[in-house]
């Protein structure tokens, strides 16, 4: 068995032209030239052509020159501009062998339905020809495997720039739309909250004004005087007066005269409210004062609506922030109760006892509670516990 290679041999791969040329009848017409000489085609193919150049022009080999392919289709004439490139001369026989330059998709269909069919025998029509220019001959270009696709640095730097924007702005929605169920199935805000502590009420005794004595959170011991009030001596002795003591001129002289009193503090607490503004006339039992014993531990009463009410029962865990605070805190709801102990209402009053002791100068401000009871940590490990995992 001869296994010896034959190097003479050549693939015809190695060896085959780019474009097939075919003699076609074709002629091309020089534009450079002054009087535009008409020349005949010797071979024609979808990469370039040749002729028999004029005696009178000389050729280079590179140089550009302008023409226009004439062909002869049903009787009518079909013209195309091109541009070519001298590649080689034969100066014996005056051939000059050209290829086409900047041709456009629709150049390049013409050419190559024309070679097509002349090399397969068909006769061509117009119609042919019009139906190959209305349709896409062109396909989009394959990607360069290990190339990245012929991207730069630059361009894969901002397409990475650009898919990680993308990503990033795909997540942060992701995560608002996430938030938003969340926050309407799992969590449960109250209407209205704030701070409450225990507090007494010191009224007035007798209808006059008042003068306070002591400043807004300011410590009051027992029976430390808070504030005086003045009033007449009719309102002193009034429901007490018989006889001549009711006498027009006797009352008018009571009215006239004026008597001071001072109210004192009940406990040792904190000035927490002044109800009545100093000079102002407060009538018999008003609330003038409002006083929170010292030390006195505060609680967070808040509102819920009804259809909260799975939510908010007693030993439920929940978070509030008071207002003026930047922490979140933490307690645990202690007892609920209808709005309105005399009617039926449609909201729920909570206590909640905070999980560290509150300040008794935070008393009236505004709370904002939330109830959170979507899944955490610890339920999701007692669901795995109780499944037996």
């Amino acid at each position: 068995m001869n296994t010896a290679v034959n190097v003479n041999v050549v693939h015809e791969s190695e060896a085959q032209r780019q474009h097939a040329r075919v003699k076609i009848p074709a002629k091309l017409r020089l534009l450079d030239e002054p009087n535009a000489p008409l020349v005949r085609i010797e071979d024609l193919s979808a990469g370039g052509l040749s002729f028999i150049a004029p005696g009178q022009r000389r050729l280079t080999v590179g140089e550009v020159i302008k023409g226009r392919l004439q062909f002869l289709i049903d009787n009518l004439g079909l013209a195309m501009d091109v541009e070519l490139q001298v590649r080689s001369i034969d100066t014996s026989t005056g051939r000059a062998g050209c290829q086409f330059q900047n041709l456009e998709a629709q150049d390049i269909a013409t050419l190559r339905h024309l070679i097509t069919s002349h090399l397969s025998g068909d006769i061509v029509s117009l119609g042919e020809v019009l139906a190959t220019l209305q349709r896409d001959n062109f396909t989009k270009a394959r990607k360069v495997k290990g190339n990245d696709g012929g991207m730069s640095m630059a361009g894969r730097i901002r397409a990475v720039v650009f898919s990680l924007g993308i990503f990033i702005v795909g997540l942060a929605a992701f995560g608002f739309i996430f938030k938003t169920v969340y926050g309407l199935y799992f969590v449960s805000h109250a209407s209205a909250g704030l701070v409450s502590v225990p507090s007494m009420d010191v009224t007035m005794p007798r209808e006059g004004t008042v003068q306070s004595l002591v400043a807004v959170n300011s410590d009051a011991v027992k029976g430390a005087p808070l504030a005086t009030f003045n009033t007449s001596m009719l309102e002193m002795l009034k429901g007490s007066l018989t006889g001549e003591d009711l006498q027009p001129a006797k009352i008018e002289e009571l009215y006239g005269k004026q008597m001071n009193g001072t109210m004192t503090s009940p406990c040792d607490c904190v000035v927490s409210r002044q109800l009545v503004p100093d000079g102002q006339f407060a009538s018999k039992g008003q609330v003038v004062f409002q006083l929170v014993p010292r030390n006195a531990p505060a609680t967070v009463e808040a509102r819920f609506t009804y259809r909260q009410f799975n939510d908010v029962k007693p030993g439920t865990r929940v978070s509030f922030q008071v207002a003026g605070e930047d922490r979140t805190r933490t307690g645990e709801i202690v007892s609920s109760a209808n709005l309105n102990d005399a009617d039926l209402a449609t909201d729920i009053r909570v206590q909640i006892k905070p999980d560290e002791s509150l300040s008794s100068s935070l008393a009236g401000r505004p709370v904002e509670v939330v109830s959170d009871r979507g899944p955490s940590i610890n339920w999701l490990l007692d669901k795995a516990m109780a499944a037996g995992m």
